[in-house]
């Protein structure tokens, strides 16, 4: 076993004490935007998103196969789809742009949870449920998290204006950074039409 000089182990805690603190997402989590807030709360009610049948099957099918290999239930991935596409629509935001985040982001695993605390299929950080007044939603719930997901990306999108780039790294409390949208737009290719 090593053993420590009585004053290293302190100064240890305290830099890892002061990583953890400053970590991007965390400093992200202290400043509520309250725009943002307002828009979480107002994303009340959806819609069905394809306006025809035959597109909707179409769609289904063709990213049906493209995410088999992620989620192994049927039923939960048309449910991550559709919700997917609908709440992208939602938004504004191309279905496409909000797969290649949920798939730089969790891989399709609803239950991700990541070393800071966002939770499902697009790392949410779970501060936001109080935020907007609603301490009981699920983040790993599809719907809930897909919801919360597109309503903030969309809400960066519009902040940047229009740069995706910028809007990425927000929304993965990596501003100034370019390694998350790096790996979002390599993910975009798998999901484009």
């Amino acid at each position: 076993m090593i053993q420590m000089r009585p004053v290293i182990r302190p100064l240890l805690l305290c830099c890892w004490l002061l990583a953890v603190t400053l970590s991007p997402k965390l400093l992200a989590a202290t400043e509520v935007d309250q725009e943002l807030r307002q828009l979480l709360k107002d994303a009340a009610n959806s819609a069905e998103s394809f306006d025809d049948r035959f597109d909707a099957e179409v769609w289904l099918l063709d990213m049906n196969t493209r995410i088999r290999r992620y989620v192994e239930d049927d039923q939960e991935r048309l449910h991550i789809l559709r919700s997917a596409h609908r709440e992208a629509s939602r938004a504004g935001l191309p279905v496409d742009l909000v797969l290649a985040v949920i798939h730089t982001e969790s891989r399709f695993q609803r239950f991700a949870i990541s070393s800071v605390g966002a939770q499902g299929l697009m790392q949410v950080m779970s501060f936001w449920k109080n935020e907007i007044g609603r301490s009981d939603d699920n983040l790993t719930d599809i719907d809930t998290n897909l919801r919360y997901g597109c309503t903030i990306l969309a809400y960066y999108l519009k902040k940047a204006n229009n740069d995706l780039t910028e809007a990425l790294a927000r929304y993965n409390g990596s501003y100034g950074s370019y390694r998350y949208p790096r790996k979002v737009y390599a993910a975009l290719d798998r999901y484009e039409e």
